[in-house]
């Protein structure tokens, strides 16, 4: 007599654990940051402590909420509120930054690929890059004719040397086995560079754009000083004119603010493209 045996019930795997947030390393983050800012709040009071011609902290609250109550208003050139001023120098930051890398990262890649061009151009970088970019502004006077593209044309030469030295070095970096592989399959001259070549570089190119960026944003100050338009560094000029010290004070809050908020963004894509 032959017995059946009853089918076993199928076995359900245990239900998943809920995927837990973790919220340490963020928030141990913000609390570094925050410790930051008090020890900075702290040192300039006791500046302001010692040099009564400095605002106070209260004074420089107060004056930064009267210019963030109305950031948007336009009463004409000489005239607007605070994140118009920010919005108008991001502008020909974000023009000059663009330009340089368009130009400097395919001037990098031939310069880290074939080494013959970057021993005839790299004296040339080191010789142009310690130069000052202020110094450019009469060369692009005179060559534009106005200041507007005079600004652009300080940020471009700033924008071009630290994206074209790290992008060159990420480029002569390329491992020869990954060489190997690309004459294996057969590559093109095309598909070694954007399958092989530029892959690898990634990290390093974005951190010469973000060095740029960095060194454009400082500069921006300045050139706008020397320009006389709108923007954030004409306001500190002309709020340094009116000798409205708190004015100032803020101006450069707000100037660490952004350029702080677009460095963590930067950050944040060196992060998504590295491979290590």
């Amino acid at each position: 007599m032959t017995t059946t045996r009853p089918a076993s019930a199928p076995v359900s795997a245990p239900p998943a654990a809920p995927r837990r947030i973790d919220l340490r390393a963020p928030l141990q983050g913000l609390g570094f940051f925050v410790l930051g800012l008090a020890l900075l709040a702290l040192v300039y009071a006791g500046a302001a402590a010692l040099r009564p011609d400095l605002p106070g902290l209260g004074v420089i609250a107060t004056t930064l909420t009267g210019l963030l109550r109305d950031p948007w208003y336009n009463r004409g050139p000489n005239d607007q509120g605070i994140l118009n001023l920010l919005v108008s120098s991001l502008t020909r930051v974000f023009s000059g930054f663009a330009l340089g890398a368009l130009v400097a990262i395919p001037l990098g890649v031939v310069m880290g690929s074939i080494p013959g061009i970057r021993k005839v151009l790299d004296p040339v970088v080191q010789l142009l890059r310690p130069v000052s970019p202020l110094a450019w502004f009469p060369i692009g006077l005179t060559l534009f004719k106005s200041a507007e593209p005079a600004t652009v044309f300080i940020i471009f030469i700033t924008a071009l040397w630290p994206t074209v030295i790290n992008t060159a070095f990420g480029v002569s970096g390329v491992p020869q086995d990954f060489k190997n592989v690309a004459r294996v399959f057969r590559f093109t001259p095309g598909q070694y560079v954007f399958r092989v070549l530029m892959p690898y570089a990634l990290p390093h190119i974005v951190t010469g754009l973000r060095i740029s960026f960095g060194i454009a944003w400082m500069v921006i100050v300045a050139a706008e000083m020397l320009s006389g338009k709108s923007g954030i560094g004409f306001y500190v000029w002309d709020a340094w004119n009116a000798l409205n010290l708190a004015n100032v004070v803020c101006a450069i809050l707000i100037i660490g603010v952004t350029g702080f908020l677009f460095d963590r963004l930067f950050n944040l894509l060196e992060k998504k493209v590295s491979y290590v």
